[in-house]
Order: structure tokens, then sequence, then C-alpha cells
């Protein structure tokens, strides 16, 4: 080899030594946090919580904690703030205050997908706490789990994750919400996920598509692993059985916007002082979470 030869290798690999240093490490692809998942699942419906009931001591804890993991996992406050105060009369006539808890990622465009749950419950009755681990704190747990996954992988829709308060006393949170039309303009899709985590046989529903049938492929075409995905609930003659109307996403449903419900069917402990974290089948509750995020992200690519 010439001198001419060695110089010039002896500058190549300083080249290619000094690119690879500076290359990052390739990172693999994001997974959903499940231990913070069943954390926050566990401490939404605790004792502490005094079962979440709108107006309460423990209502106030439950949205001081979900104010704080969305600054954690990096949700942006919605509009300025996280937390959105609203009144109703109950059936009473009595005028109830309550408050939304709301953040948001940013996508590549304005349009918004709106993910829902309600974290608001019973309350306590006859000296019993009724904490709704499944019903909604499974729900609730999920959209955090969603904020910190979108947060780090930037979706291209732009995504709102709401905990509404008062579902319970007939959809409140979510018909103040969409009482926002200039938002309202921008919403292209309700995923509203309500009691998504008890469930023996592995099955999951996700309603609405009788109303929109241009959704049913994009959720047949999603991994769906163990969990057994099945549609329905959602035509009037059903009666009872039709969900239209029985969670948040009626809200959005009754000014015409295309939503999709994931839930359970009822169970034993359905608005039961016995819906607590120990009866839950965490195992289903992670591979329900993972797969409504397979169908979120299926939609965020439309």
């Amino acid at each position: 080899m010439n001198y001419k030869h060695l110089l010039y290798s002896i500058v190549l690999l300083f080249f290619v030594g000094a690119c690879t240093s500076e290359q990052k490490p390739v990172e693999g692809p994001t997974t959903l946090d499940t231990s913070q998942l069943v954390e926050d699942l566990r401490v939404l419906s605790s004792d502490e919580m005094e079962g979440r009931r709108t107006g309460t001591e423990g209502n106030r804890k439950a949205r001081e904690y979900l104010v704080e993991r969305f600054k954690q996992v990096g949700a942006e406050p919605f509009k300025g703030e996280y937390t959105h105060p609203f009144t109703f009369e109950n059936r009473s006539g009595e005028k109830l205050e309550a408050v939304n808890v709301i953040g948001q990622i940013n996508g590549q465009t304005d349009s918004v997908i709106v993910i829902t749950a309600h974290y608001d419950h019973l309350g306590v009755r006859d000296s019993l706490i009724f904490n709704g681990t499944d019903d909604d704190a499974s729900g609730t747990a999920v959209l955090l789990a969603y904020a910190d996954y979108f947060n780090k992988e930037e979706p291209n829709h732009t995504l709102v994750f709401a905990a509404f308060d008062a579902e319970e006393m007939g959809l409140k949170g979510a018909r103040a919400f969409v009482e926002d039309s200039v938002l309202l303009e921008r919403v292209v899709l309700n995923i509203n996920l309500d009691m998504i985590s008890q469930n023996d046989k592995g099955e999951l529903y996700a309603s609405g598509t009788y109303h929109h049938p241009e959704l049913k492929p994009v959720l047949e075409s999603i991994e769906t692993g163990d969990v057994q995905l099945l549609f329905g609930h959602d035509r009037p003659e059903q009666g009872y059985d039709d969900w239209t109307s029985a969670s948040d996403h009626g809200a959005f449903h009754a000014k015409g916007k295309k939503f999709i419900y994931f839930g359970v069917e009822d169970h034993e402990h359905y608005h039961k002082a016995t819906d607590d974290f120990d009866t839950i089948p965490l195992d289903f509750y992670k591979s329900s979470a993972q797969v409504i995020l397979n169908a979120i992200l299926a939609f965020d690519e439309r």
C-alpha cells in the first residue's frame, strides 16, 4: 500500500467512526405501559376515592389524581386548562357542580379524535363504597396510558382525552363537552371506553357499526390476540340491549358524530359494591387495552 492509499484509508476510517459515534441507537416500537395502567386502575378505584360520586370529596381526589397524571404523561391541558367545570340540574331540580378533566396530544392535523371515559361513579351507599373499578375506572386509567403512548408516538389526528364527570347522572359531562360547537366541527370520531375490564369469556364489544358501517372494516382489520372482539348492541329494536345512548358516546351520537363504544356486557358486579380492583381479571384488562389501542391506531391512519 503506497502513502496515498494509506492516508486515504486513515481518513476513511476516521470519517466512518465519527459518523457511527454520532448515530443515535435505534429505538424499538413504543409499547403500552401496562404496569402503570394497573397501578392507575388500583388508585382510582381505591376506598380513598370513596366511589368518586360527583360533588364529593372522593370525586375531588380522583380529579386531582387525573390532573397530576396527565401532566406526568405529557398531555397538554385542553384549551389551557385540565379542569373544565360545568353545572347541571339533577332529577330533583337541584343544581350541582361537576368538573371534566381533559388533556390532549397534538397531531399532524387539526382534525380531532376524542377518546372518552367517565371517572365518576356511585359513591357511598348504606356505608358501602361502590368503587366502580370496571365502571369506569377501567376506561379512565386507559386514557392515561394512551396519552403516555401518543406523547411518544405522534398521531396524525389531534387526540383529545376526556375524563367526564356526572355520567352516572345522565351523561352530563359529555353533554357539556359537545356544546362546544367550534371544537365539535373538527371532531371526526368519538371512541368511548366504559367498562372494559370485567369479562370471564374474553369478550369485548365494539358498538356503533350499525350506525356507521364504514367503521367496521377498520375494526375487523386489527389484531385482537386473545380478545374476542364482537359487534352489536346498537340496533333500535334491541331495546334495553341497544347501547347507542347508554354511555357518553350518546352525547356525540345526538350531535351526528361518528362513534365506537368499547365495553363488556353487564356482569355480576355491575353497579354493586363488589366492583372492586380484586375482582378484575388483569390479563383480560391489559389485552382489552391493547386491542382498543390497535383500533385507535387504525382509525388514526385514516
